[in-house]
């Protein structure tokens, strides 16, 4: 069989300018606002980074027929085939690798991920297996069978416990939602035991009247784990993550959770939201609905990290949202910029996901 060079190359033109013909469209923020300017990307010896992200429908191409995934198959809805696969999982991987700065976060909570293997495969075969990370995840009863994992470097972090909590509805013993995922460890540089919460709460779907109820649940049951572990030591190092499906003021968060915005007036046991901050300042948010952006995810800490005289501490940068210029893309329905997602509709983008990440730096004093 005889081969001609420029038939080859040119056929592969064509193959590649039709598969990226939706990013071409695509216009990305040519100044990044002076994100990076603020992004501490030095190397980590006496902290660690830890970090949340929503990814978006990170569901592998196989059927399972003990979920509801058949949109997310190469024959589905969304023509889910292992090369839109494998370049998102491509994609999160520069995310997460990025977000370390010099090296690999030492924990990254996520939601949205349909199974163990999802995870495997992120940090087994993409940029993340020079991370050295090891997954967490436990399948729950979501009915979109989409759920709740961890994954963290083995080499600085340890984990003691971890476990799945259930939220449960007991006038609706029928609805069913995501577990509330609990790991205790310890980071290789601190005596101090730290208490881990990944949250992906009910979502709003069908009004915010008539699905605040389930949040707020979900809300109390966090906060009974939290009372539990703060009973027997109020010190305890505790960060909540995830995605709440509700702001900081709203009441799941701010009454129910008990999440204060600041530490003015704060008391030994309370609980600090540090994206309060950005949400009220309004100018940008970790999602984007309808031309406003919003703080649905978000990082709420114990408030000993703040006041603690050794042992583990808030770095004075507090919380960010991770908002590089290739997760953005222009908005030209709302104007400025949106987050640069996978789907748009049932319109294939090619991008990353529909939330950015979130995430903070803790240290050791000493």
């Amino acid at each position: 069989m005889r081969f001609y060079p420029l038939l080859f190359l040119f056929l592969l033109v064509k193959v590649t300018a039709f598969a990226q013909v939706d990013s071409l469209e695509l216009k990305h923020p040519k100044h990044d606002d002076g994100f990076w300017a603020s992004f501490d990307d030095r190397p980590r010896t006496n902290s660690a980074r830890i970090c949340f992200y929503n990814v978006e429908n990170l569901f592998d191409t196989e059927n399972d027929p003990e979920k509801n995934d058949d949109a997310f198959t190469p024959d589905g809805t969304y023509r889910w085939t292992k090369r839109r696969y494998w370049d998102k999982q491509n994609k999160l991987a520069k995310v997460i690798v990025a977000m370390g700065g010099w090296d690999c976060p030492e924990i990254v909570g996520m939601c949205e991920v349909e199974n163990m293997k999802c995870f495997e495969d992120m940090i087994y075969k993409t940029a993340l297996k020079k991370g050295n990370y090891a997954a967490i995840h436990y399948d729950s009863p979501d009915s979109r069978g989409i759920d709740i994992g961890m994954i963290y470097r083995k080499d600085r972090f340890r984990v003691l416990h971890s476990e799945p909590i259930p939220i449960t509805f007991p006038e609706e013993p029928n609805s069913k939602t995501r577990d509330i995922l609990y790991v205790s460890g310890l980071f290789r540089f601190s005596k101090d035991t730290v208490h881990l919460f990944f949250n992906h709460w009910p979502s709003r779907y069908g009004g915010y009247a008539a699905t605040i109820g389930k949040r707020n649940r979900a809300a109390n049951i966090l906060r009974a784990k939290v009372d539990s572990i703060q009973n027997i030591n109020v010190e305890s190092t505790i960060l909540i993550l995830g995605d709440f499906n509700d702001y900081p003021s709203d009441e799941s968060v701010a009454k129910h959770l008990r999440a204060l915005p600041d530490t003015s007036n704060s008391k030994e046991n309370d609980l600090i939201n540090l994206m309060y901050p950005i949400h009220k300042q309004g100018k940008y948010g970790s999602h984007k609905f309808q031309g406003q952006w919003g703080i649905l995810d978000q990082i709420i800490v114990s408030q000993s990290l703040f006041v603690k005289e050794s042992g583990l501490r808030l770095s004075e940068n507090g919380a960010k949202i991770f908002r590089p210029p290739f997760l953005l893309v222009e908005d030209k329905a709302y104007l400025g910029y949106q987050i640069y997602r996978t789907y748009m509709g049932f319109k294939y983008q090619g991008g990353y996901s529909d939330h950015l990440p979130v995430f903070v730096d803790i240290y050791e004093k000493e």
